[in-house]
């Protein structure tokens, strides 16, 4: 019989570091743990990586801005004119009750 392709090999895990009773590793809890300098590069390769997307983005144009803008104006005035005849009518309604 053929061995079925389907199944995928075992993939190695990395061995992880020990840990520490305040769970960092034995590397990481020296004083400060990770040092200045391997923050910056941390916060260097951030940059990178965000610049990266950055360019993958697909900007809309000033047309599709303004589209866009101006529906959301005129959908938030057409809604409040209708939650205020609402609220004016539900107001008249228990003031009718109350009465």
């Amino acid at each position: 019989m053929a061995k079925d392709k389907t199944q995928a090999a075992p993939v190695a895990e990395k061995p992880s570091k020990p840990k520490t009773s305040s769970g960092k590793s034995k590397e990481d809890s020296g004083k400060g743990g990770v040092s200045l300098t391997g923050r910056i590069d941390q916060a260097k390769e951030f940059f990178e990586q965000s610049k990266g997307e950055l360019k993958k983005v697909t900007w809309p144009t000033r047309e599709e801005t303004v589209k866009t803008g101006i529906a959301v104006l005129v959908f938030s005035v057409v809604m409040a004119i209708y939650l205020g005849v609402v609220d004016m009518a539900l107001s008249r309604l228990v003031a009718l009750i109350l009465s």
